[in-house]
């Protein structure tokens, strides 16, 4: 929700989800934590926004990895069926 909608609120996403509003903060918190998402207070409500880039270096280093399991395979590919 937050890739596609930008900031959102606790109550906000609760509303949409079936979990509750506590529970919806509290992965929101975590996300802030490992600097997936950042946070604003904006009067009583604390609006989270997506941190992409952590999710990009993700994304680059699992695409490496596979590219590598990839060349692996076809080696043993080749091995098996010469």
């Amino acid at each position: 929700m937050l890739g596609a909608r930008g900031a959102l609120t606790a109550t906000e996403i609760s509303r949409e989800v079936p979990v509750t509003r506590q529970a919806v903060a509290k992965h929101l918190s975590a996300l802030s934590a490992a600097g997936l998402a950042s946070s604003e207070r904006d009067g009583r409500e604390v609006r989270y926004r997506l941190e992409a880039a952590p999710l990009n270096d993700a994304m680059a280093w699992m695409a490496g990895v596979g590219a590598e399991w990839d060349d692996r395979l076809a080696a043993l590919e080749r091995h098996i069926n010469p």
